[in-house]
């Protein structure tokens, strides 16, 4: 069995509302494949850092298909912190 080697950093398209109020809400991630997935509910928010892959901005954790994790809104683009599993190419 692979286990997960690292984490990169994965610029990903997200749906999102853009309130009038300037908060913005993610309501679906969609993958580089097309694949989307909707956030099923945001657990919290708040200003911070990747210490996984680096970056800096407002990250999310969400919940997508009962999995937590933090998606983050890096003005104007939006990453994830992908994993990469033993074996695979970078």
């Amino acid at each position: 069995m692979k286990g997960i080697e690292s984490r990169k950093k994965r610029y990903v398209e997200v749906v999102a509302l853009h309130r009038e109020d300037g908060s913005v809400r993610p309501l679906s991630i969609v993958w580089e494949d097309g694949r989307r997935f909707k956030v099923d509910r945001i657990l919290d928010t708040r200003r911070a850092a990747s210490l996984k892959v680096g970056g800096t901005g407002v990250r999310f954790l969400v919940r997508i298909r009962d999995r937590d994790t933090f998606l983050f809104y890096e003005n104007p683009r939006w990453f994830v912190e992908e994993k990469v599993r033993t074996g695979e190419a970078r």
